[in-house]
């Protein structure tokens, strides 16, 4: 169980936790960026707009993670993936809801802190992955769980959320092989 626990926490610590905290921090100080409220409504507006963001990016992160770890029994990394394909909850309306939670963190970081450089580094994040995910993620789990994902690609968009679920055929995560 420790060596469970160890695991999550460590994928944790460098991914998710190295793009939206330890990354920011070290722009903010690079660029002397410091949280304080905007002048004007619009600036105040944009700041209330980015705690938005990174309170729905940090709960679908957590709702995602959760899912990750209870249906797929793995962990977010590459390297101790998970072993069960999992296609429900935020996962029945888009194939990457983790990263969209990263996404909308990185973003609403940007706003609350009127950041050209947070900003910056958002796009480059979504970038890497808009390569990433097609190139390397999902040739991998076609490879790993075979028609069950493409089915699954099939239904649901990688980026673009569908307006209801879909639900697997087998209506729950899907052994992996």
């Amino acid at each position: 169980m420790v060596l469970w626990i160890l695991r999550q926490l460590f994928a944790i610590a460098v991914l998710p936790f190295t793009v939206t905290v330890l990354m920011p921090l070290w722009l903010a100080r690079r660029y002397g960026i410091a949280l304080g409220v905007g002048v004007g409504l619009a600036r105040v507006a944009l700041q209330v707009a980015g705690v938005v963001l990174v309170a729905v990016g940090g709960l679908l992160f957590v709702v995602t993670l959760h899912r990750f770890v209870t249906l797929g029994r793995g962990t977010l990394a590459p390297w101790d993936p998970p072993r069960n394909l999992v296609v429900q909850g935020p996962y029945g309306y888009v194939r990457n809801p983790m990263i969209s939670g990263v996404v909308f963190v990185l973003f609403g970081e940007a706003l609350l802190l009127l950041s050209r450089p947070h900003l910056m580094w958002a796009l480059v994040f979504l970038g890497i992955n808009t390569v990433y995910i097609p190139l390397a993620e999902e040739p991998g789990l076609a490879k790993r769980f075979g028609e069950g994902y493409r089915e699954y690609c099939r239904h649901v968009r990688r980026f673009v959320p569908r307006v209801r679920p879909w639900e697997s055929p087998a209506g729950r995560s899907e052994d992996a092989g």
